[in-house]
């Protein structure tokens, strides 16, 4: 069995696609995450399809951001999918409602604490408050985790700090932005290796790009496997 804290995104147009993609890599990978991109192309069928017939673990990855009770309807109808996690950011409002919306499930609530593909540059045209981007990020981290997400999205450069915080005690982190020794960042400012994530506290890494743009998939996630035996 694959280990599962590898996560692939399967950043690809539609379910045809997707479910191509996955069975190429085949047994390289346990855990897949879907995105919005793919909700149009039949993502909610996928991520079904992939849980449901070929046993593999599911990470929804919708970033829900409304008004409460918005965010507790949407959750507890993707709660019936039977999936792993979900994402929502990570205001506390929208947390304790998507936290409402999964109860009575065992779908995990990952909130967004500052996208990877963020720098200061862009949070100061978003008018978020001055700051280094990483005490932002905890502060939100720990906001989140009090309103009842069981765990964050953040990059691996904040996953330690994260770790370290009390509420942070059984709780996931995520990494996003990771990318294998030697792989190019693409549009990810805050990145760092497979092993390094883990190393600092991550539960799971997100690696999309560089393995479902490989011109072979599984041998791209064998050696992200690869990395994190290593690591152990």
């Amino acid at each position: 069995m694959a280990d599962d804290r590898l996560i692939v995104a399967l950043d690809v147009p539609n379910v045809v696609q997707g479910l191509e993609l996955a069975q190429r890599i085949g047994e390289a990978a346990s855990f897949y995450k879907i995105g919005l991109g793919m909700l149009t192309g039949g993502g909610l069928a996928l991520a079904n399809e992939l849980k449901q017939e070929h046993g593999k673990r599911v990470f929804l990855d919708m970033k829900l951001f409304d008004i409460g009770a918005t965010v507790e309807a949407a959750v507890r109808g993707f709660a019936r999918f039977d999936l792993d996690f979900l994402t929502v950011h990570g205001d506390p409002q929208v947390v304790r409602a998507a936290a409402e919306g999964r109860a009575g499930s065992g779908l995990k609530i990952l909130a967004v604490t500052i996208l990877t593909s963020l720098d200061r540059a862009d949070l100061d045209a978003n008018l978020i408050r001055p700051g280094d981007i990483a005490d932002i990020t905890l502060e939100r981290a720990v906001r989140a985790l009090d309103a009842g997400a069981d765990g964050v999205i953040a990059s691996p450069q904040e996953a330690a700090a994260i770790r370290a915080l009390p509420q942070a005690a059984g709780r996931l982190i995520v990494t996003p932005g990771v990318r294998p020794a030697g792989a190019a960042p693409g549009d990810q400012k805050r990145v760092a290796t497979p092993a390094q994530a883990i190393a600092d506290g991550a539960d799971h890494i997100v690696v999309g790009r560089p393995i479902w743009q490989a011109e072979d998939p599984r041998a791209a996630a064998l050696a992200v496997q690869a990395e994190l035996a290593a690591r152990g």
